[in-house]
């Protein structure tokens, strides 16, 4: 199957959102050109090559990187990584800076990035699509289906939107599309905060 006949996922960035509040985030991140760059499936398991465990130890690595986060379920896939953040806010009369989702995933893009070009010996060279997709998290019933989601995306690559060789559907997407847009609020340090991975230039 064409992988460009496909339906892509709607973002629900708002520019006007503040995406630095404390709440959980569903986060898809592809690789550029859909490339199978990170391993492959077999008999339902994902095996990470040595740059799907550079983007894994990236992931986990995140909140040396950000006080502000939490980190739960997530899947290195093939060509894409899902995962599920939690922005958490300080508390205390001075808490520290809460660092809004868009620079978290550039975070990662950045530092994995750098290393797997490092190691391939081709610095500079684009590894992930510059945008992304996010879902905000409203619920414990959500998070527990989103987590199933991750937790067996391996097993149901064969139905993955991202699988260029995909031979079917899975019904997730049309759960997220259900979903109604968020509501916008600005914040007060953040306001017009630039969608992630938007800005030219960016890896």
């Amino acid at each position: 199957m064409d992988i460009t006949s496909r339906p892509r996922r709607k973002a629900l960035r708002l520019p006007d959102f503040d995406y630095s509040e404390a709440r959980a985030y569903f986060v898809t991140i592809c690789v550029k050109g859909r490339e199978c760059l990170f391993g492959e499936i077999a008999d339902g398991e994902m095996h990470l090559n040595k740059y799907g465990n550079i983007v894994a130890d990236c992931w986990l690595n995140l909140p040396e990187h950000y006080a502000n986060l939490e980190l739960d379920s997530f899947v290195v896939m093939p060509n894409h990584i899902h995962g599920i953040i939690t922005i958490v806010v300080g508390a205390g009369l001075k808490p520290a800076p809460t660092k809004p989702l868009a620079e978290i995933v550039r975070g990662l893009k950045t530092f994995s990035s750098q290393a797997i070009n490092t190691l391939r010996g081709s610095q500079g060279r684009p590894v992930w699509q510059r945008n992304y997709y996010e879902h905000i998290i409203r619920n414990e019933k959500s998070l527990d289906r989103i987590r199933e989601y991750i937790d067996t995306n391996p097993i149901n690559w064969d139905l993955d939107r991202e699988n260029p060789q995909a031979k079917g559907k899975d019904d997730f997407d049309l759960w997220l599309a259900a979903f109604p847009r968020p509501k916008v609020k600005i914040g007060k340090n953040t306001p017009g905060i630039p969608t992630g991975g938007g800005t030219p230039g960016r890896v």
